[in-house]
């Protein structure tokens, strides 16, 4: 009985199904821009988080531009006057492959521009520039999204002014993708945003989200617009109801409804062909997806044709059947094309059997990721902007040197192979009214070959740390309330030969290293410094002691004072003792004269009694005889 149920144990276990691992739903983060509390939209309940993580701008209410823009209520813009740089910094964000979308909006205030035109970047690479009129159509114009890999745990998306309006931002997605999805081949991962130019899904009725086809999430909520022809008389829309194999599958998440619809060409035009205007000189993605599900065809060979890119052969003979493996079955074919002109046109041309047939399209841009700025550089500029209290107007928010369209104002970059980032070689902040100090932290541009701060305001001492600039070859501090010496450090900058201190408040030295630089043709200027000596055109100094002279100095002048300060207490102590002793003789007087008079009487005493036996003597030993 045992020996059974132990077998019937065994069997349970070795047949059982092995369990599910059950996959972690992908990361997201939804943000209702201007919003103060979280948010949910009908008809998915899709959750939407209030306002966070924005460098400036003002909460407006908002008119949706698009039916397909989320009916959120409110938006950010931001205005000019607080720079033209402003950002979304959204920290915490898990190290993954990711679609990044942000919708556009309006805003219903009066002093509002009805449409503005900016441009967006993400993580320092400009991958849109809003087009004129986009507000008026119902289209992806209403957004710009991209597929992009975040590995620093944030996610910058910045809106570059550009003189045409305020950049309004109605809504942020960031949606986690599979690592492998929209994998294009050579140089996927490598420094490549894919920015989604348009997604059709050919012979639909309407448009959806990939929510709206109950599409597995790990494929980003995709956008699909419809299409219903590619051109008058020239296709028709056929569609099944049939399940279809092989979709939603990894890494890409297809949704089975992609492909129960398609456009199939006619028995009067058997080439399908579709035109798109696209940017010029860019490189594309383009994902073309099928499944036969016409009721003519059964079997492999029935319908085969070639696809054809601005008249290049990309895919020769495809049989939609064989390639998939059965009817009602999906196919993908992806290819990566560069236009050299406005247009890319798809032509889909019958090699056997009369018609081609097409469910989707999918046209993806290649964009190069710009390297960013080295981090430790940003840090600094993010100290100096603090130390100085740099205006609104002036922004500083993203990344100094990228995009290269849109530095920051006032600051130089310059790219360096070295390693592969861009540095900062130059800060122009002059005549910006500035206040505060300069920090410490200025030594962390290592890269630096000029610095003006002149014009403004700014007080407190010259860092030392300005000398460990190695590549300074420009300093002009003139005309600001700078106090202190001149730190010895400047002397050690044998690139600088332009410097500046003129109209402060130093004084001191000026260091002989600085000064026999004016032998070798350097241009320096300490005037209206009046504190400032040392070097012809200024007053003579005082005789120069070393620091270690002037360390001596000071000691033996403590010993001194201490030496001082002993003699003195032992003179005091020595006086006090004297007049103690005064003091006391004075008391005791009285008895020590009679001391002394009794002391004397005695003598006198044993005096007279000598005498006396020196006679007795004399007069015993009879007279005594004279020579």
């Amino acid at each position: 009985m045992l020996e059974s149920r132990l077998l019937l144990v065994l069997l349970a276990l070795l047949f059982a199904p092995e369990p599910s691992l059950a996959r972690a739903p992908p990361y997201a983060l939804r943000i209702s821009c201007g919003a103060r509390e979280d948010i949910h939209t009908s008809p998915t309940n899709t959750l939407w988080y209030k306002d966070f993580a924005y460098t400036g701008g003002i909460p407006a209410n908002a008119t949706t531009p698009s039916f397909i823009s989320p009916p959120l209520k409110t938006l950010r813009y931001f205005p000019l006057s607080e720079g033209p740089e402003n950002c979304y910094n959204i920290k915490k964000v898990p190290h993954g492959h990711y679609l990044v979308r942000i919708f556009f909006g309006l805003s219903n205030e009066s002093s509002f521009d009805n449409e503005p035109l900016f441009d967006v970047s993400v993580e320092g690479t400009l991958i849109y520039s809003l087009p004129s009129g986009w507000s008026n159509h119902d289209d992806e114009h209403a957004f710009v999204e991209g597929l992009i890999f975040l590995k620093d745990g944030t996610a910058s998306l910045c809106f570059h002014s550009t003189g045409h309006g305020d950049p309004a931002i109605l809504a942020i997605e960031i949606l986690q993708i599979d690592n492998r999805a929209y994998n294009f081949g050579k140089g996927y991962g490598q420094g490549t945003i894919l920015r989604t130019d348009r997604r059709l899904n050919c012979g639909a009725e309407k448009p959806k989200f990939g929510a709206d086809y109950s599409a597995d999430r790990w494929g980003g909520d995709r956008f699909w617009n419809n299409i219903p022809t590619f051109g008058e008389n020239s296709d028709q829309v056929i569609s099944t109801k049939n399940s279809i194999k092989q979709t939603s599958q990894s890494p890409n998440f297809y949704p089975e409804a992609l492909y129960q619809t398609a456009l199939i060409s006619t028995d009067t035009q058997p080439e399908l062909s579709y035109t798109m205007e696209v940017e010029p000189s860019r490189n594309y993605s383009l994902w073309l997806h099928f499944a036969e599900i016409g009721p003519s065809v059964t079997g492999a060979g029935q319908r085969v044709f070639n696809v054809l890119i601005n008249g290049d052969i990309k895919f020769q003979d495809v049989d939609i059947v064989s390639m998939a493996g059965g009817v009602n079955s999906a196919l993908v074919l992806n290819t990566t094309y560069t236009v050299s002109g406005r247009s890319l046109t798809i032509t889909l041309k019958p090699t056997k059997g009369t018609h081609a047939l097409i469910s989707a399209i999918e046209l993806l841009e290649l964009v190069l990721a710009e390297s960013k700025t080295l981090p430790a550089e940003i840090k600094a500029l993010q100290k100096l902007k603090g130390a100085l209290g740099l205006p609104l107007r002036l922004g500083w928010n993203g990344d100094p040197c990228v995009p290269e369209q849109h530095p920051w104002s006032g600051v130089d970059c310059q790219y360096n192979r070295n390693i592969s980032k861009h540095v900062i070689d130059g800060l122009g902040l002059d005549n910006q009214g500035l206040r505060g100090f300069l920090p410490d932290d200025i030594s962390q541009f290592r890269h630096l070959q000029s610095i003006n701060l002149s014009g403004n305001s700014i007080s407190g001492g010259i860092p030392s740390s300005v000398g460990s600039i190695p590549s300074l070859e420009k300093l002009d501090l003139s005309f600001n309330s700078f106090n202190g010496s001149i730190p010895e450090s400047l002397g050690l900058l044998t690139s600088l030969h332009i410097l500046d201190l003129n109209g402060n408040s130093l004084s001191g030295r000026v260091p002989a290293a600085l000064g026999g630089r004016l032998l070798h043709g350097a241009s320096f200027n300490f005037t209206d410094n009046s504190g400032l000596c040392g070097i012809p055109g200024l007053p003579t100094c005082g005789p120069h002691l070393s620091v270690g002279a002037k360390i001596g100095i000071g000691v033996a002048s403590l010993v001194a004072v201490l030496l001082i300060a002993t003699c003195l207490t032992c003179w005091w102590k020595r006086r006090q003792n004297i007049l103690r002793a005064q003091r006391i003789a004075a008391r005791d007087a009285p008895y020590a004269k009679a001391r002394t008079h009794f002391n004397r009487d005695v003598q006198m005493a044993r005096h007279q009694a000598q005498g006396h036996e020196h006679a007795k003597t004399a007069a015993e030993n009879g007279p005594s005889l004279l020579a």
